[in-house]
């Protein structure tokens, strides 16, 4: 694990969605075909619901119930994922394609867990939340056949953070690991939770690594199916 003053890698793009149609949701608007920008601000965004949506200001979110507020002020995703769904799917894949605010490189995302905190150049830091949960946004927006499927069954999913103390990220800006949570618990698994496997279900719940209102829903969840 590197040292704080050591980067474990660096932002390679900042994504911005904007207001665009949407077929797949009843809300029928979204943001997740993101685009590069030069610089964004972050801050925290509030609550999901009556909260500013996006942690990055003028990143447009169309599913407020679902997507956005503290708990998923930003979505990362490293480039090398993205380069193996490309190879996978036959297909190039540009920065921001599965909906990410910050397209990483060098930085093994998906072996972050809960309540790591990353700082992000000079001013930003920013603390690992969970893991996304592939909506039928995604699924339209790929085009392929069983994405959410395939996408959940490889299960490395990225993250999503909270901003703890906000201001302006640019491509090419350090990204370094302040701390690491001791539960030992990563996203992969912390997915598979949520998706319903019993085992990681009880890592999780005997970890108490998840918001009250998910953990509430997750043990009726695993209560049910035992």
């Amino acid at each position: 694990m590197p040292s704080p003053a050591e980067p474990a890698g660096r932002v390679r793009s900042v994504n911005l969605g904007s207001r665009e149609p949407n077929p797949a949701k009843r809300v029928g608007v979204t943001g997740h075909h993101k685009r590069p920008v030069e610089s964004a601000l972050l801050r925290a965004p509030g609550p999901k619901h009556g909260g500013l949506g996006s942690g990055l200001v003028g990143d447009f979110i169309g599913d407020t119930r679902s997507h956005g507020g503290d708990g998923q002020a930003v979505y990362a995703f490293a480039r090398e994922e993205l380069d193996r769904w490309s190879a996978r799917l036959d297909r190039p894949l540009a920065d921001g394609a599965f909906g990410e605010n910050l397209t990483t490189e060098g930085l093994d995302v998906d072996a972050a867990r809960v309540g790591d905190r990353w700082a992000v150049g000079d001013e930003v830091v920013l603390e690992v939340t969970g893991p996304r949960l592939p909506c039928a946004t995604f699924a339209l927006r790929m085009g392929e056949p069983g994405w959410l499927r395939t996408f959940s069954e490889v299960g490395r999913t990225g993250a999503y953070l909270a901003i703890v103390t906000g201001g302006t990220v640019r491509p090419g800006d350090a990204v370094r690991v302040l701390s690491t949570a001791d539960h030992g618990i990563d996203l992969p698994t912390t997915f598979r939770a949520l998706l319903g496997d019993l085992d990681a279900a009880d890592l999780v719940l005997a970890a108490g690594i998840l918001p009250a209102d998910e953990e509430e829903w997750l043990r009726d969840r695993l209560d049910r199916r035992t």
